[in-house]
């Protein structure tokens, strides 16, 4: 099962996953005011390919995005990907 660690200082944070205690990938972000947070940059290890581990931290900031009443945008676009094929996450589209 993958775990994932999330650091933010308030100016731009990260996602990392690791899967069985090993660096498997990593999204970063940056704050574009109080609100809203532009996910940069999504990468996964290629050993880890095709497990679903990129839209696990694209869902974990979802998760983030809400507890924050924060709105997300993405230039990266495997995130944007993510975020425009998932109705239920409607709300947090920025």
């Amino acid at each position: 099962m993958a775990k994932i660690k999330h650091e933010d200082n308030g100016k731009q944070g990260r996602f990392v996953i690791y899967e069985k205690d090993i660096f498997a990938g990593k999204m970063t972000y940056t704050w574009a005011g109080e609100t809203q947070f532009i996910i940069e940059h999504t990468t996964v290890e290629a050993k880890f390919t095709g497990k679903g581990l990129g839209k696990q931290m694209v869902m974990e900031a979802v998760k983030f995005a809400r507890k924050k009443k924060a709105k997300i945008t993405a230039r990266c676009s495997y995130a944007a990907k993510v975020l425009e094929s998932d109705d239920s996450i409607n709300d947090v589209r920025g």
